[in-house]
């Protein structure tokens, strides 16, 4: 990945680990914890890519294995991220346009219900069996509760961010990349589309102006 991609996407991480084993799983909430650093892969998964994003979920996987309290097999969560990855960067449009947040927020749903399921898949071959004791259905339902909660509030800034990595005029102006159609679609975030929308106007009239002082000069 580019420099510029990498050290975004290593900090992102870095902060919603720390948030999540610090701050989030002392919360002691029922059923799950709210996997923040689910919600930074998938950010960064729809604006990067399929291979970034897996990339970005097997590193961020691997953290979170290796952190403490590391009570289970280094790699189970590392491969988990890493499928969530993939196929949350297979939603990336091609023109970088998306208007609507059904399709982000289904990929919250799906991404909290088959991050769980997959963790306790791998968890049962390895003897595993905490997840039956907690019981499945109550991780599904907490898991997916609570990242929905928490998705309105960091994706869209996670992927505004990722955009200002890419260079984007598109992003730049404000208007038709991944996190715009999120924040547009009613989420009530506005993260950076006033800002782009004064430099698009300003550009505008700019050309107007250019235009007016043409026509001037063919008379």
């Amino acid at each position: 990945m580019p420099f510029n991609r990498t050290l975004l996407s290593v900090a992102l991480v870095v902060v919603a680990l720390v948030v999540q084993v610090s701050v989030l799983a002392r919360l002691q909430l029922p059923g799950a914890t709210p996997d923040l650093l689910l919600l930074v892969v998938l950010g960064l998964a729809f604006v990067y890519g399929p291979v970034s994003g897996s990339l970005i979920g097997f590193g961020a996987g691997l953290l979170a294995d290796l952190a403490p309290p590391a009570d289970h097999a280094a790699g189970r969560y590392a491969l988990v991220l890493c499928v969530i990855g993939y196929v949350a960067g297979m939603a990336r449009p091609e023109n970088g346009q998306l208007k609507s947040a059904f399709t982000p927020m289904a990929f919250v749903v799906a991404a909290a219900i088959g991050s769980t399921l997959l963790y306790a898949g791998v968890g049962s071959l390895v003897g595993d069996t905490a997840a039956r004791h907690v019981g499945l259905g109550s991780l599904l339902f907490t898991a997916v509760v609570y990242d929905l909660l928490l998705a309105p509030f960091t994706v869209p800034l996670i992927m505004a961010l990722a955009r200002r990595t890419e260079n984007d005029p598109v992003a730049d102006a404000g208007g038709g990349d991944v996190a715009a159609g999120w924040l547009a679609s009613g989420t009530g975030l506005r993260i950076g589309s006033q800002r782009g929308g004064m430099r698009l106007r300003a550009a505008r009239s700019r050309a107007a102006r250019a235009g007016r002082i043409k026509g001037v000069k063919r008379l």
